[in-house]
């Protein structure tokens, strides 16, 4: 009779956990997403960058109350300083708010990393979508492109076109984004090679749908949890050659500031205020570091063999 009665619950508790809904990816990749401390906190330090850049205006005039184009000679290479706050992280080499330059460049630099890297993944999707499903001489033509492409030093084809097109923020972002999805492709052909003989693939093909469906409604809802780790970490890259290129004279020109041409700028009298150097560096690295960071968290919770069940 004890028995009978103890062992009741174990089989409604048993029966419970069979009709218990199993959980979809997204959910348990949040789920995972929410217990990665670490993920969590770059996420908020990135979206704090991204705010206060986007308010510069706002920052500039009611806070630091100038523009990030004001002069002053009489306070060029000033130290940091609280009074007034405007020259809070110093003043440049002709006694401009490095501070508000710097909100005002986070604006650029952003706005290239984030455009120029959704225009590599247009392409590069497109591309290694149609190139892994259709194979054959679709495939072979594509292959070859991203091949030529890629044995062009990329250094040589940017100063190639930075010399037939006045450098921009506009014209920069792209040149980024036409050149530098060669790396998306190849990633999102293989993955298509791999499912386009999987049975719901081949389920589909049988019913009638057409190539493009298959393509856009079955093959890429699973290849897209790792694009968007792609995402995250193609926009640190982009920020990176943004700033790089600006340090060549390739990139955005001044007066228009940027953390790449800031920074560029600050090396050439970094003995007389080095702290003009320190500022822009640490804003990219730490924006570079986050979105590293947001992309390796990603990658451990969207990846199924890594899936836990709660």
């Amino acid at each position: 009779m004890a028995t009978a009665q103890a062992s009741a619950p174990a089989g409604l508790v048993q029966t419970n956990d069979l009709a218990r809904p199993s959980r979809s990816l997204w959910s348990n990749a949040w789920e995972r997403l929410r217990h990665d401390k670490l993920t969590m906190a770059a996420s908020v330090v990135l979206l704090v960058l991204v705010l206060a850049s986007a308010a510069a205006p706002l920052l500039a005039a009611h806070i630091f109350e100038t523009t990030f184009e004001a002069q002053s000679l009489l306070k060029a290479y000033s130290a940091p300083t609280t009074e007034p706050r405007a020259y809070l992280l110093g003043a440049d080499e002709v006694g401009r708010s490095q501070v508000v330059r710097l909100l005002y460049g986070g604006q650029v630099s952003l706005f290239v990393g984030f455009i120029a890297a959704m225009m590599n993944l247009t392409i590069g999707v497109l591309l290694g979508l149609v190139a892994g499903y259709f194979g054959g001489r679709i495939d072979d033509v594509i292959t070859w492109f991203i091949t030529t492409l890629n044995s062009i030093p990329t250094i040589f084809l940017l100063i190639i076109v930075s010399a037939l097109f006045t450098p921009g923020a506009l014209t920069l972002t792209i040149i980024i984004g036409v050149l530098f999805w060669t790396g998306v492709t190849n990633f999102v052909r293989g993955q298509t090679f791999s499912l386009r003989e999987r049975d719901f693939v081949v389920a589909a093909r049988t019913v009638g749908a057409g190539s493009w469906r298959i393509m856009f409604r079955h093959i890429l809802p699973n290849v897209l949890p790792l694009i968007f780790i792609l995402l995250a970490i193609d926009i640190g890259t982009i920020i990176l050659a943004e700033s790089a290129l600006s340090y060549l004279g390739l990139g955005i020109m001044p007066p228009t500031p940027s953390w790449g041409n800031m920074l560029s700028n600050a090396a050439t009298y970094y003995h007389r205020a080095w702290w003009l150097v320190v500022s822009p560096g640490a804003l990219i690295f730490t924006t570079v570091l986050c979105l590293y960071l947001i992309g390796d968290g990603l990658r451990d919770a969207l990846d199924p063999r890594l899936r836990t069940h709660h």
